[in-house]
């Protein structure tokens, strides 16, 4: 919730405003209800416990209270909680919501509603400099701008620094007057992996006031709003890096061979491409780009240990200690996937910045998993092994290793399982590609990681790195574009900051229609991940999967048809069909197909 805690109703506000966002990013018709049913609960005094309710309130019809029901029971059996039961309005609730009708108080006198002030922020802050930047736009934009344009476009109107704190003791910069303007409803944002900005229609109302306001002298915001050209290459250790020039043209750089795409750009900012065209074999052509390139001995290679890897509740620091007396100094934090990941950092914190990715860090193609046997038989049980194998492949991290620690287990419970963990092993060497390093106890694992972070800085700090800008990047062209990229030029590397990986890897942050289709074929007992992925290629939407259950007919024939649908309409071809038993099958049939 957060955002909304100073309201009434903060559950369903957070409702209501994703709805909201949606409909704006999808430019559908259901803006202008979304948002006067947001407006009309978020200025409701009463607190209301089941949907239902809000049918007494302006903006809210069947259709909405149904959903919002509907969205109630998921939200309270995903949390166990008891669904509330719809109780009628008191006589105080009627009263305080016809008082907010007619603008009278129960009892009291009639009085006229005050009118609420309209929002102008204040002159120079961080709020006013960002919606002038903002208003640099085309009202109906659809590219929006990035963080890093807008604070470009938006110091200049600001006494305050978007990037440093004013005060050191504190974190906050002008920057921070952003979440001002989301929680206001005045700035959305949509894209992923580089979030983008844009004004609502009340925040263009704010930002027309604001133009108002200045003096002729000063004379509104430029109308082009791009950012002006970076640092001049000279000065700068990283260029982008050489694209692919006319067979009779040679490179500007001879340690960087030619790339295979169209000409390079004048400016540093230049990408050719939005990012959204579709791979090959989808109906379209992945983006061309300039990559970025990172010369040696502008960064440095990093472990990341995620911070859940503990030796014991009690005995959490261990693993980083140990590294550390090894030479090793590990960064920890909260890994999106994997136990430990490697990073280049660079030692210019905003080289990154100025050429059209982000942070100071790029991952590089190297991710471990490290698994005790115990754990490892615990997780092929409950499911968690194929889901992370599936999250593993999504990640798009070229080379992944699995840590075993053979640890001494009970003979009679090992033996029971020993042959599931054997087969899921061999699986993952043979058919996800994956290297399998077996160690006996922690201190192995320990050595292991510390002998691969020297051979990885050995390996990377000597040659130039190239990354691909996040602008080009987005959750659908991801993985076909690193896959054309590593089968079109095999000799040479392409990595992604690590700001954009996390979003990219992020189990929140990038469910789309078909992250969701596979979690929910996977909450079903028998679905892994690869028979969800098997059963997707099939049935594209939930949509479809329904309506090919509802395809089978009714009757005895019927229900024959919907129990073996999914052993029996997949290809024949490969392991497919080995892979969709008829009792999983039949389970299925029995979720979606209403047997």
């Amino acid at each position: 919730m957060g955002d909304h805690d100073e309201f009434s109703n903060p559950l369903l506000l957070d409702w209501l405003k994703e709805w909201l966002d949606q409909a704006r990013e999808r430019s559908t018709k259901g803006v202008v209800a979304y948002k006067n049913a947001y407006e009309s609960l978020k200025a409701c005094p009463i607190t209301f416990t089941h949907p239902q309710q809000l049918r007494q309130l302006r903006g809210f019809g069947d259709k909405l209270c149904a959903r919002l029901t509907d969205q109630m029971k998921k939200h309270c059996e995903q949390n166990g909680l008891p669904m509330p039961k719809k109780p009628g309005l008191s006589k105080e609730a009627r009263a305080a919501l016809a008082a907010a009708d007619d603008g009278t108080a129960t009892g009291g006198p009639s009085r006229k509603t005050r009118k609420p002030k309209p929002y102008v922020p204040a002159l120079r802050s961080g709020a006013y400099a960002l919606v002038l930047a903002l208003a640099t736009l085309a009202e109906g934009s659809t590219t929006g701008l990035t963080k890093n344009e807008l604070i470009e476009i938006a110091q200049e109107h600001c006494d305050s620094s978007f990037t440093a704190p004013s005060d050191p003791t504190k974190f906050y910069t002008a920057w921070n007057s952003m979440k001002t303007l989301l929680d206001k409803d005045l700035v959305y944002e949509k894209g992923r992996p580089m979030r983008r900005y844009f004004l609502t229609e009340e925040g263009w109302e704010v930002a027309n006031r604001i133009k108002q306001t200045l003096p002729s002298s000063t004379g509104e915001p430029g109308p082009s709003g791009q950012p002006t050209a970076g640092p001049s290459r000279a000065a700068d250790p990283v260029s982008r890096a050489p694209s692919p020039s006319p067979p009779n043209e040679r490179e500007r750089s001879p340690s960087v061979e030619p790339m295979e795409a169209p000409p390079p750009k004048s400016s540093f900012h230049d990408v050719v491409g939005d990012g959204t065209d579709k791979a090959p074999g989808e109906g379209g052509s992945l983006p061309n780009f300039s990559p970025i390139r990172l010369a040696p001995g502008t960064f440095t290679v990093h472990l990341l240990l995620d911070v859940r890897e503990v030796r014991a509740k009690t005995d959490r620091d261990y693993i980083q200690d140990e590294l550390a007396k090894k030479g090793v100094k590990p960064i920890v934090r909260a890994l999106e996937v994997g136990d430990v990941q490697w990073i280049a950092k660079t030692h210019d914190p905003a080289v990154l910045t100025r050429h059209g990715a982000e942070g100071d860090e790029v991952v590089l193609d190297w991710i471990v998993e490290r698994k005790r046997l115990d754990d490892l038989i615990s997780s092929i049980k409950d499911g968690r092994f194929h889901e992370q194998k599936f999250r593993l492949r999504r990640a798009g991290v070229k080379k992944v290793i699995y840590v075993v620690e053979e640890i001494s287990m009970d003979s009679g419970y090992f033996q029971k399982y020993e042959e599931a963990a054997q087969s899921a092993l061999a699986s993952m060497q043979v058919v996800d590609g994956y290297f399998v390093k077996k160690t006996q106890k922690l201190d192995d694992t320990i050595r292991y990681l510390a002998r691969m972070t020297c051979m990885l800085k050995k390996l990377y700090e000597e040659k130039p790195l190239l990354v691909i800008p996040t602008k080009v990047l987005t959750a659908q062209n991801y993985l076909p574009l690193l896959r054309h990229l590593r089968e079109t030029q095999p000799g040479r590397d392409y990595h992604v900051s690590y700001p954009a990986f996390a979003s990219l890897a992020s189990k929140s942050d990038m469910m789309t229609l078909r992250d969701v289709f596979l979690k929910m074929l996977m909450t079903t007992r028998g679905v892994t991940g690869e028979k969800a992925l098997e059963i997707q290629k099939r049935w594209k939407t939930p949509y479809e999967f329904v309506k090919a259950f509802e395809a089978c007919g009714s009757g005895e024939q019927g229900l024959k048809r919907k129990r073996e649908m999914v052993a029996n309409g997949l290809p024949s071809h490969g392991v497919a069909r080995k892979k969709i038993p008829k009792a999983v099958s039949q389970k299925l049939a029995e979720v979606w197909g209403d047997v």
